[in-house]
């Protein structure tokens, strides 16, 4: 195949792949370069690029005229005493960080204690739910026992002490398997930390083990299966944070680490009724974790709880030289702020579509009760879908090794929205349309950005409207929540299908099933303070993020 010339006839089939059309005159012009473009592409491909290179261009979200925000303040915590500790292990399991943390401080409950009613539930329900890919039992215990050993010592290292949590397999961690959810990876051990694991274990938290992700970051069918939804047993739980959603949810973990490329935190969040953050580009070290897409990916928590969510991010923020794409800024959090006053942006339509439910409708309604101003916004009519090429192409670059020596054919998806074909498919790309996308996101990000200046926060329905995709692209942060529950039919996978992510509306069976339902909440860039008080304010107004899903153990 190589060697079979171009001819005049191989261009204009071409040009139907990249929606031109040219003269005869003009193919005959390009005819000789085209060997020669050929050739130098043929290169490069022989030289083979691991996924943690990076490209040389970053993606930086700040327009000129960014105001940074103030310098750090330290990170003020709710103080209200939670009351004595819980007889239930259930109950002590189900609590929120804030919670288990105050216990753990006062000497109610050790670190040790905690850590095997985690490893315990896990042994009870991780099988069913399909949310773990390894388990780390010693180093749970070790770690426990050395956060207990410096309470004794009169040292505490900050409300994450003791506390234990999920990882997204997608992070390294030394000497433990690493599978990025594929069977390609399956056997992958690193010899080196991810700087979130780094982070994590200086503030004191206790690693139970490594859960699931759709493999290569995308979707919840991972090599070892399917991660189930606690609510739904017969769904799946999103993704691809499957597994840290699933798990959090199912209380197999105090919180878990997520990453979002384009919804993989929030579409988890809203399928398994956590609370995901997804913190504003560039905040969160990436280093060590798996490369998606370098101008997209971002790393947050998944948390039962709004407050939770600003105790793991003081955690893990902060700028990293590793990560080229870092940026050091300050993360000021008073959990006790008022929210009164706030203008609160919401597109009508977007809760009038299709796509909306009485859950988010009520959701709305429940913020005007807050006091604060909720007032109707509007985006330019841009092409948002459009930049879903971008993804594509950053994807398909970041695996190209898969595709181009067939080992894409190990992954278990091979449906027309699975990564082996999305990666071929971007193969025809055009790498000037790829330009004047980079070109659109820019004109995307001055449409937010004059949004933000107008109002305080957004708020809208998971999936509908362009806010899903634009945000991404912008590096805005996203807070998703638990609004309700409603009834529905067991949800399918999500897809790629048609070059969109659908987030798995699809019914596959009648019967229907009493699930959560979120809403999500944007903010100005590194704003995430005032968009998490917004968030624990509307949590308190709809007092559903107690309910917990009924498991039964597995067999």
């Amino acid at each position: 195949m190589e060697n079979t010339p171009i001819t005049l006839e191989t261009i204009e089939a071409a040009e139907r792949l990249v929606g031109v059309n040219y003269t005869r005159e003009e193919r005959e012009l390009m005819l000789d370069g085209l060997d020669g473009q050929i050739e130098e592409a043929r290169a490069r491909r022989a030289l083979t690029l691991e996924n943690h290179v990076p490209p040389a261009s970053r993606f930086d979200p700040r327009l000129p005229g960014f105001r940074p925000p103030p310098p750090q303040a330290p990170v003020r915590a709710c103080v209200t005493d939670p009351g004595p500790l819980p007889d239930s292990d259930e109950d002590i399991a189900f609590a929120p960080v804030t919670s288990l943390s105050w216990w753990i401080a006062r000497g109610d409950l050790t670190s040790r204690r905690l850590t095997e009613i985690y490893l315990d539930r896990i042994e009870a329900h991780a099988a069913r739910l399909e949310c773990f890919v390894t388990v780390t039992p010693e180093l749970a215990r070790a770690q426990a026992d050395a956060a207990d050993a410096l309470l004794r010592a009169g040292t505490r290292l900050g409300p994450l002490h003791g506390i234990p949590y999920g990882l997204k397999d997608l992070f390294d961690t030394s000497g433990i398997l690493t599978t990025w959810g594929a069977a390609p990876y399956r056997d992958r051990v690193p010899d080196g930390d991810a700087r979130v694991v780094e982070l994590l274990r200086s503030a004191g938290a206790v690693l139970l083990g490594k859960t699931t992700l759709g493999a290569l970051a995308y979707g919840e069918v991972w090599f070892g299966g399917k991660t189930r939804n606690p609510w739904n047993l017969d769904e799946g739980s999103s993704g691809s944070s499957a597994g840290s959603a699933s798990a959090t949810a199912a209380g197999l973990c105090a919180f878990s680490i997520g990453t979002e490329t384009l919804g993989s935190i929030t579409a988890p969040s809203q399928r398994c009724g956590t609370t995901g953050l997804r913190p504003t580009f560039g905040r969160v070290s990436r280093a060590g974790g798996m490369a998606l897409c370098w101008s997209l990916d971002k790393v947050g928590p998944i948390c039962r709880s709004v407050e939770d969510c600003a105790l793991v991010l003081a955690a893990i923020n902060g700028p990293d030289p590793a990560d080229r794409s870092s940026i050091g800024a300050p993360f000021n959090f008073d959990a006790t702020r008022d929210v009164a006053g706030l203008r609160i942006g919401y597109l009508p339509a977007t809760f009038e579509d299709d796509g909306a439910t009485d859950v988010d409708r009520a959701a709305l309604e429940a913020t005007r009760r807050l006091g604060v101003e909720v007032v109707e916004v509007a985006l330019p009519d841009l092409p948002y879908g459009s930049l879903m090429s971008m993804l594509f192409a950053e994807a398909a670059a970041a695996f190209e090794e898969l595709t181009l020596t067939d080992r894409d054919d190990e992954l278990v998806r091979q449906d027309k929205g699975a990564w082996p074909n999305a990666f071929r498919q971007a193969r025809f790309l055009s790498a000037v349309d790829h330009v004047q996308l980079d070109r659109l996101r820019y004109r995307v990000m001055q449409a937010l950005d004059a949004t933000f200046r107008e109002v305080d926060a957004m708020i809208g329905p998971f999936g509908t409207g362009p806010m899903l995709v634009a945000s991404n692209f912008t590096g805005h942060p996203c807070l998703h929540l638990r609004a309700g529950f409603l009834e529905s039919p067991t949800r399918g996978d999500p897809s790629l299908e048609g070059g969109k992510l659908d987030i798995g509306s699809a019914a596959e069976s009648a019967e229907s099933h009493e699930v959560p339902q979120g809403i999500s909440l944007w903010g100005p860039l590194f704003d995430e303070g005032r968009l998490l008080n917004l968030g624990m304010a509307l949590e308190a107004e709809l007092g559903v993020a107690a309910r917990r899903p009924d498991l039964q153990p597995d067999d």
